[in-house]
């Protein structure tokens, strides 16, 4: 049974289920929403039967991915860290000496199936919340109470969501169950499903999300329109489908959906280093509010080191286990605006500590300036780059390289425009524009390129490379509990 499925059927039973999702008032922050009287069951008609409780349902998704610590492993926030000490981009302070096994497997590349973040917390809510997507696109469909604009941005969202939530399935584990229905009794004996099939999945949901999602940004009621970036709208689905169409080497889809996204300057524009992480800056396609009182993001929280440095200790604040590896901070070319606007350092007994700085503010009730970007523009000029270079266009590849470069007080690049010199720099301005926000693992992985460089990288941590390791295990206990999902290979 798929763990995710089984946590969300024991919420079910639960009065008060949806109080447990609602937005929680922050500081500087509106609520996005007062919620009625609580309603026994998430799959109630009733919960369907208004625009305000039908609307919550989608609401609780975006605050719970908001909701915890990077390191709890229990919410979206997590995929960020783990993906980056996987990859080459954290240092785990003291490495293998380092008390917090959980981390130790990410950072040594070498996850264990009962490892509490693989396992019963990461896996688990992400199928939980396809659940909740699941449930809410059939009872959305079927409802004759909602109005007809509120009916369709719901729907579309949840349609966006389980899209989103099974990329990065798909991406960090391979092929998965794929779930689209809210039949508990088929969700439990499901077994993987190959990685094509999935994707047309994403895509179909991608697809149908952008006819069905609002051009603008909707407030909680789901029709009034906001500044506030916190809902996914049409653009959000077409940058992601447009990541999707990358991923899957479609290079044409890949430039078209990159396209109408970056010709969309009424909407959406680059804005300079410092300003690109505030909350609803004009680069921003999709964030999520803070929900966590007195506090804005929590990668600020977590990233950004005190004056005594990292720690061992993982829970914030007090705990800084992780800072930029060296093999991160010589990727930056010299000049580079971003190392200055984007990293920060601590020195300690002699020694010097660098750490992400996209997020700046991590004291405790401070004014609400940030929120944490999901989707912004500057990946999606990266990603029709690539497509360009990959189409046979390198003069429109490097020209959109060289927004990103220019951005970065850079020179614009001179390097040879054959195919392969293309894609390398490509690749490397991902690296140093987009790093510690969930890509550079996967990129690793979609080039070809995660044997070369982390083999190059595993001395430095400890350990040995095995290419197994680029899929994380599948939990143990789903393995227990349905015997159709086999485990990946060299667990």
């Amino acid at each position: 049974m798929l763990t995710g499925f089984y946590l969300v059927e024991k919420l079910k039973r639960q009065l008060g289920v949806f109080l447990l999702l609602s937005i929680i008032a922050i500081s500087g922050c509106k609520k996005f929403l007062d919620l009625p009287p609580p309603i026994t069951s998430l799959g109630s008609d009733n919960v369907y039967a208004t625009d305000a409780t039908a609307s919550a349902v989608l609401i609780g998704i975006y605050t719970s991915m908001a909701l915890n610590s990077p390191t709890s492993g229990v919410t979206f926030n997590a995929e960020p860290l783990l993906t980056a000490l996987s990859s080459d981009e954290l240092t785990l302070f003291g490495g293998a000496a380092n008390a917090n096994t959980t981390l130790l497997q990410f950072y040594e590349d070498n996850v264990q199936p009962g490892n509490p973040a693989q396992g019963s917390s990461f896996w688990a809510y992400v199928y939980s919340q396809i659940y909740v997507c699941n449930i809410s696109i059939e009872r959305l469909q079927s409802s004759t109470t909602l109005t007809p604009a509120v009916k369709q941005q719901l729907i579309g969202e949840a349609k966006f969501l389980r899209a989103y939530f099974y990329f990065y399935l798909v991406n960090l584990y391979g092929d998965v169950p794929l779930a689209i229905s809210s039949n508990v009794t088929i969700n439990a004996s499901l077994a993987r499903t190959q990685q094509t099939q999935v994707y047309q999945q994403i895509i179909a949901d991608l697809v149908s999300a952008q006819s069905l999602l609002s051009d603008g940004y909707v407030a909680a009621d789901g029709k009034t329109q906001t500044p506030e970036r916190v809902r996914p709208n049409k653009w959000a689905a077409t940058a992601l489908l447009a990541r999707v169409y990358l991923y899957q080497k479609d290079w044409p889809d890949a430039v078209t959906q990159s396209t109408a996204v970056i010709n969309n300057n009424a909407e959406y524009s680059l804005v300079p280093l410092n300003n690109v992480f505030l909350k609803n800056s004009n680069e921003t396609i999709w964030s999520l509010q803070p929900v966590n009182f007195g506090w804005n993001t929590e990668e600020a929280r977590f990233f950004i080191l005190p004056a005594s440095g990292p720690t061992s200790n993982v829970s914030p604040p007090g705990g800084y286990p992780v800072y930029l590896s060296t093999l991160l901070l010589n990727a930056f070319e010299p000049n580079d605006q971003r190392l200055i606007a984007w990293v920060n350092s601590v020195m300690v007994n002699g020694t010097v500590y660098y750490f992400p700085y996209k997020y700046k503010s991590a004291t405790l009730n401070a004014a609400v300036t940030e929120y944490t970007v999901e989707f912004r523009l500057g990946e999606q000029y990266l990603i029709r780059s690539e497509a360009e270079a990959n189409n046979n266009d390198p003069t429109d590849a490097v020209k959109d390289l060289n927004v990103i470069r220019v951005r970065a007080g850079l020179p614009a690049y001179s390097g040879a425009t054959d195919q392969t010199s293309l894609l390398t720099a490509v690749l490397h301005e991902r690296e140093v524009e987009l790093f510690t926000e969930g890509h550079r693992w996967l990129d690793l992985k979609r080039t070809n390129t995660a044997n070369i460089i982390m083999n190059a990288v595993a001395p430095d941590k400890g350990t040995t490379w095995n290419a197994n390791w680029q899929l994380y295990p599948i939990p143990a206990y789903d393995i227990l509990q349905d015997g159709n999902i086999k485990q990946n290979p060299g667990y």
